[in-house]
């Protein structure tokens, strides 16, 4: 029997989507296949993998890919991650279950790397914590 699909979105998929996706990776892996994809992907942000890798999480495998029809035809949970997935990301068939985490783009933030970085850290931070309480209620 296939394990239910968890499907992180996102804008970009180079940030956001893809940290929920390393972290959930390690955190539900054995119970759910992981996915993250964005409506206009680029590719994995260096100080995404970076943050992770401090969090003792490698991400520098993973992909930036675009939203994937059948993936999304086929998730058991599909988590948007900003505002503009939210509105833009296809309509999810029935029976999928949707959540909105509406998170800043650490993408977009300015200043020094010091500065980016700490932005890049709180964001972790909070998807992290998301995971964990995300994992308690599957």
């Amino acid at each position: 029997m296939d394990l239910p699909l968890l499907y992180f979105l996102c804008t970009g998929n180079s940030c956001r989507s893809q940290m929920a996706e390393g972290f959930a990776r390690r955190v539900l892996g054995a119970t759910h296949r992981v996915a993250s994809a964005g409506i206009a992907p680029g590719r994995v942000h260096p100080l995404a993998i970076a943050v992770m890798a401090e969090a003792g999480v490698d991400i520098s495998g993973q992909t930036s890919k675009a939203i994937d029809p059948a993936l999304l035809r086929q998730a058991a949970l599909v988590v948007t991650l900003c505002g503009d997935a939210e509105e833009r990301c296809p309509v999810t068939p029935p029976g999928v279950r949707r959540l909105h985490w509406d998170l800043p783009d650490p993408a977009r933030a300015e200043g020094d790397e010091a500065a980016r970085l700490a932005v890049f850290r709180a964001v972790r931070d909070d998807i992290r914590a998301r995971v964990g309480r995300l994992a308690g209620d599957l």
